[in-house]
């Protein structure tokens, strides 16, 4: 390790720091991202712990016992020294480091220890009165109600600020220190245990709690600036026999590294400092782009300080060696223990994001492909091909620079996602046209056809993703111009998403519903439920049910002006239950019906605009409905016409919001993007259909009608478990339970149906095993039960190639 800049300086040092280095003032404080992903983590492990009682309860209670009962065994002796020790070096401890620092006067490191312990007190006694009214599982498990003895208290007050204190002051480099205040509190819980004062429940809590408040507030208040100054770097420099005569900072360079333009007495050198602190920086981003994709790399997440360093000069003397046009690296040090420098020759010139686009010429574009050809024959791959990543000098020659992320013995894939990269890069500049041409004369057409698969987003940078929500069509119009160049060639698809984002929200919802439909059944008796329930009224469900996919085929062919199948129709119906298995529920009708159609001999601009009407007419009669019923249901039980005054103030809600949201400039233009293809495409389609009244008759009454066949099969599978509501507020939760389900992006909306549904039943009066099991037999009437005769009929269309 080399000396820091605090150490005895050594006569060249002195020089160093003569030299003047022009660069903002420092501050005095900075937030670390390790304390704020620290705090996270605590947060996240909290969470899992406090929920570890009700999806594991006997494995809980198991561990619980036999912690306390080992510490039972322990001799009588030991328990008493352990609680004496607590007892006074809990707050001894603290206060001696206290006044050791204020001694050597480092005050403020114990205001924010003694902020965090103030938070966590406050914190603990609003835990602790809300423990007492918390649900009856977390509140037993946290007090241990069931313990023979009496209960514990919910959380440690007097240990939690401790806790905070300790993670507050930042103890890491003092171990002796470090090494007493864990040991007292280590003893401070064990005597707790003995004692029955604490649960173990409840001290793996009041530890989350305490370093969660420990690391959050240091995370707000911030630490002193370890970064080394200017001078400590020039110092770092005349170490290794390189003798500055003037330094300025420059621009900083990708992911907060430092960079410094260095003159020499007969060269420039180009400095850039990595900075132990900010290696943690985006680690939560690149920790979910590793989990997402398959990007073939074994690149961790995280990267040490001494890791980055060596990545970077691997990579930079890898591509000196395959001949690439980029900086030499002169120098590699380390500054002090928070930070390490590459020294680079200095290349005057502009990167490509700063040469305005009519500079960009041909021969540059080429010079550009060649490099990307030299690094690719010596399967290098860079990783992080923008427009900044490519220096441009006087001469229009171009140089790779910002090599910090690249890798050597490159996999096929990563050469493949550099050359997409560099096309997308180029394209948003100069076009796709000129971009694919220049490429294609150097690289050659069948390498270009390997990028086709992988012009995806998620394939491309942070930055390049940005600059395309402006051109949305451009990763299109290269795949364009390639395929022109080899028609022949049909590109094997290459999935790089190991999970999507709507997968995640899909399980995420998914799992809530499931539990909180278990959590509803966990206290009721099914066999006597069933064996109880009138299966007549769930025929009359079932019979309902299938009536709405003959709704649904009126709904349909009533919106197009061509004759349909009615049969036919029914069968695409069925078949879009099967298809609701995978995609949501909003979308699955638009799909099927749109493919159908098309199949049909409509026109696919006719059939979308067809399908479109279908789904306007339902969506206004859906909220018709709504609003109707909702002002009967509540006028009902006081006798007058009024609305009641909850119906009042939700309408009045929505309304002001909408005015709220209608008063954002991008809200209004996202929703005038949405409506004016509806009224361009959907309203001339209405106008059609409005000419055959008997058309209008068909769709309007199988709008209606699949509304009624779901409210009757709701209101049979209410009755079959002895349940009775009255029928307007029946609707009201089928509509409004069906609409949360359509705006779910979940498919089939499971999950979100059946908590809508239960919760909209048991606040209209049922019980809430009676509403739980009547919403459970519905969705089986209705979602699952089809699902397999929705899968025959899918078959057969597609035999027929009908959809």
């Amino acid at each position: 390790m080399t000396r820091t800049h605090d150490e005895a300086v050594t006569p060249a040092a002195s020089v160093a720091e003569d030299v003047p280095v022009e660069e903002p003032p420092r501050p005095a404080r900075i937030r670390r991202p390790s304390d704020g992903i620290r705090a996270l983590a605590m947060l996240g492990l909290l969470g899992l712990v406090v929920l570890l009682p009700t999806i594991a309860q006997q494995t809980t209670t198991g561990i619980q016992s036999d912690i306390t009962h080992g510490t039972a065994q322990a001799p009588h002796f030991l328990r008493n020294l352990a609680s004496l020790v607590s007892t006074f070096g809990v707050l001894a401890v603290p206060v001696a480091f206290a006044a050791d620092r204020l001694i050597r006067r480092d005050g403020l490191r114990i205001a924010v220890g003694l902020l965090a312990s103030i938070i966590a007190l406050g914190a603990t006694l609003s835990l602790d009165a809300w423990v007492a009214n918390a649900p009856a599982g977390l509140s037993d498990y946290l007090t241990w109600a069931g313990r023979s003895g009496g209960g514990t208290v919910p959380l440690h007050t007097d240990l939690t600020p401790v806790i905070a204190y300790v993670t507050a002051v930042r103890l890491a480099g003092r171990p002796r220190w470090q090494a007493a205040m864990w040991t007292v509190i280590a003893l401070s819980a064990l005597a707790a245990l003995a004692a029955g004062y604490a649960s173990p429940l409840a001290l793996a809590v009041t530890y989350l709690i305490g370093r969660a408040i420990g690391y959050g507030t240091l995370y707000g208040a911030g630490t002193p600036n370890p970064r080394p100054a200017g001078t400590a770097v020039l110092a770092a420099l005349r170490r290794m026999g390189l003798l500055p005569t003037a330094a300025h900072r420059v621009q900083d360079g990708p992911e907060e590294t430092r960079r410094y333009e260095v003159e020499l007495a007969d060269r420039i050198l180009d400095v850039t400092v990595l900075d132990r602190d900010q290696q943690v920086a985006g680690l939560l981003y690149r920790i979910w782009r590793r989990f997402r994709l398959r990007s073939g790399s074994p690149r961790r997440a995280f990267r040490s300080l001494r890791r980055s360093l060596e990545q970077e000069s691997l990579m930079a003397y890898a591509a000196m060696v395959a001949d690439v046009r980029t900086p030499r690296l002169i120098a590699t040090s380390e500054v002090g223990d928070d930070a390490a420098l590459l020294a680079y020759e200095h290349i005057p010139g502009r990167t490509l994001a700063a040469v305005p686009d009519e500079e960009i010429s041909d021969e540059l574009l080429t010079s550009i492909w060649r490099e990307l050809r030299q690094l690719q024959a010596h399967r290098l791959a860079h990783r992080r091909l923008e427009g900044r990543s490519i220096v441009v000098c006087d001469e229009s020659v171009p140089y790779m620079v910002d090599l910090r992320a690249g890798e050597i013995a490159a996999t096929d894939l990563l050469l493949r996602l550099d050359l997409a990269q560099l096309l997308t890069t180029l394209a948003l500049r100069i076009g796709a046209e000129r971009a694919v041409r220049t490429a294609a004369d150097v690289l050659g057409a069948d390498a270009l056809a390997t990028s086709v698969p992988l012009l995806q987003k998620v394939a491309l940078s942070r930055s390049t993703r940005g600059a395309l929500r402006k051109d949305k069509d451009l990763l299109t119009r290269i795949r364009e111009q390639i395929m022109e160049l080899r028609p022949e060639i049909e590109p094997v698809p290459v999935r790089l998403e190991r999970v999507r984002t709507r997968t995640i929200v899909t399980i995420v919802a998914g799992a809530a519903g499931a539990y909180f439909l278990l959590s509803q059944l966990s206290n009721v008796n099914l066999g006597l439920l069933l064996g109880q329930a009138n299966w007549w009224w769930a025929g009359v469900g079932l019979v309902a049910s299938g009536i709405s996919y003959l709704a649904a085929a009126w709904m349909l062919i009533g919106f197009v002006p061509e004759k349909l199948s009615l049969l036919r129709t029914v069968f695409v119906q069925l078949a879009g239950s099967f298809v609701k298995l995978v995609a949501p529920a909003a979308v699955t009708g638009v799909v099927v019906n749109t493919r159908f159609l098309q199949k049909s001999g409509v026109r696919p601009a006719a059939a979308v605009a067809s399908v479109g009407a279908s789904q306007l007419t339902g969506l206004v009669v859906h909220i018709t409905m709504l609003l109707m019923f909702g002002f009967i249901t509540g006028s009902s039980g006081t006798g007058s016409i009024s609305p009641s005054r909850t119906v009042v103030i939700g309408l009045l809600s929505v309304a002001v919001l909408a005015a709220g949201l209608a008063a954002i400039p991008s809200v209004r233009r996202l929703v005038m993007a949405r409506l004016r293809p509806m009224f361009t495409d959907v309203v001339p389609r209405l106008l059609d259909v409005l000419q055959s009244p008997r058309k209008i008759l068909t769709g309007l009454g199988g709008t209606l009608l699949v509304t009624a066949a779901f409210v009757v099969c709701l209101d049979a599978s209410i009755r079959a478990f002895g349940g009775s509501i009255g029928w307007t507020t029946v609707v009201v939760v089928f509509l409004t339970g069906n609409a949360i389900g359509s705006a779910t992006p979940i498919p089939g909306g499971i999950g979100a149906v059946e908590l809508s549904l239960s919760a909209g039943l048991t606040l209209a009066g049922l019980p809430g095993a009676t509403a739980t099991s009547a919403v459970l037999l519905f969705r089986a009437l209705t979602f699952w039960l089809p699902v397999l005769p929705g899968w025959a009929a899918f078959t057969y269309l597609q035999k027929q190639e009908s959809i």
